[in-house]
């Protein structure tokens, strides 16, 4: 199957604004990518449950817990910013399966212990190592044949490895404490060194036009970046405390875990149907369209106290954001053809995600849960503005809008 759509990536065409050919990944180059996106984009999967370990079993406050996600995802800012602009020059095949071996340390160092300070420098000791990781997987994926297409299995995985973590860690963690959870995140990353040590492709060597590929990224480009990065901030702000909001509001450990579940078999659905309608949407309205939704949605998982709408949105409140960011991963991939601009995507997600734990646990903690809603309309206003601003590059670039 892997074989099918490494295949299927190469037939695609590619639209190329910058110095670099498009690369044919075979099968196993394929797993691999796919592997390291999952374990990379661990936080988005686990952030409600990493949270709400922290708060349960370590007994953190909401301020402190979301204080460690954030340092996790300062270290991904951090070494995304630092190795993006530098992508054409790594050596891919050493970076990515080095940093997945040292944040698989770090987690593993950090189930033996339950000292704040110590875990704190290892948050950040993961973040450093899993972002450089990341950061070269998206790149490698946005010089593909079809980024769109790719970085949708990729979001296709990501749900099925959803499912996994989320039907089987909660349960870890009810039967063996805290621990099991950095554990559980020590196991995924050592699976992914040992899958991209093994298989992760190489891209084609730089070629013709090298001064242009070192050019600086357009304006709509950086717009695009500052887009995603608004919807990120909404997405850890609001999904790191719906366990919380559930158990808080009365409804009960196994019905939040239910719902859990639920949000990942519906995170199944965004990332192919995303790739189906690359070409019959609008690319500029759909991540305008998802901006509002996200907005939309946060508002009803703060502001409800029943379940039923609490469940319903919850369901999908990933799925809007991994739907609205394979449209934006494939347009910004586009523009830049460097790849630079989607290897800065750890960057992109992750400086929202990582204000975004320690804002919502600010925002909760001085007045409540429904302050959550109202921040993320307000964030939502200025993702629209900044996703406006591709509308007319991307039909220079020949990209559907």
């Amino acid at each position: 199957m892997v074989e099918n759509i490494a295949a299927d990536a190469a037939r695609q065409p590619a639209v190329q604004s910058g110095a670099h050919a498009a690369t044919q990944y075979g099968g196993a180059g394929v797993l691999a990518l796919l592997v390291a996106h999952c374990a990379g984009m661990v936080d988005l999967v686990a952030l409600p449950v990493w949270v709400g370990t922290l708060i349960g079993d370590y007994h953190l406050d909401p301020q402190q817990a979301g204080s460690l996600a954030t340092l996790f995802l300062v270290g991904a800012v951090a070494s995304s910013v630092f190795l993006s602009p530098r992508l054409n020059r790594l050596r891919a095949r050493f970076i990515v399966p080095a940093g997945f071996a040292i944040t698989a340390v770090a987690f593993a160092v950090a189930a033996a212990i339950d000292r704040y300070e110590l875990m704190a420098g290892l948050h950040v000791v993961a973040g450093l190592a899993v972002g450089s990781s990341l950061s070269v997987t998206h790149g490698t994926i946005g010089r593909s044949r079809s980024p769109h297409r790719l970085f949708a299995i990729a979001g296709l995985s990501l749900g099925c490895f959803a499912i996994a973590f989320l039907g089987i860690t909660p349960g870890l963690i009810a039967a063996h404490g805290g621990r099991a959870l950095f554990e559980v995140f020590a196991g995924v990353m050592g699976v992914a060194a040992l899958v991209s040590a093994a298989a992760f492709p190489a891209t084609r060597a730089r070629g013709i036009g090298a001064t242009n590929s070192e050019s600086r990224l357009e304006r709509a480009v950086w717009f695009g970046m500052i887009g995603v990065a608004c919807m990120g901030l909404t997405q850890a702000m609001v999904f790191a405390f719906v366990q919380r909001i559930g158990l808080d509001r009365g409804f009960g450990f196994p019905a939040v875990t239910s719902v859990l579940i639920a949000l990942g078999l519906v995170n199944l659905i965004p990332a192919p149907l995303a790739g189906f309608l690359e070409s019959r949407l609008p690319g500029v309205r759909v991540v305008q369209c998802g901006a509002l939704a996200q907005a939309v949605i946060a508002v009803t998982v703060t502001q409800s106290s029943a379940f039923a709408p609490y469940a319903a949105s919850v369901s999908v409140f990933a799925a809007a954001m991994i739907f609205t960011h394979t449209f934006a991963f494939g347009m910004l991939a586009r523009l830049d053809g460097t790849g630079r601009a989607v290897a800065a995507t750890p960057a992109m997600l992750m400086t929202g995600a990582a204000v975004g734990p320690i804002l919502g646990g600010t925002l909760v903690k001085l007045s409540g849960y429904g302050s959550l809603g109202v921040a993320a309309v307000a964030i939502a206003a200025i993702a629209i503005f900044c996703f406006s601003r591709l509308a007319p590059r991307t039909c220079i670039a020949g990209i559907s809008e």
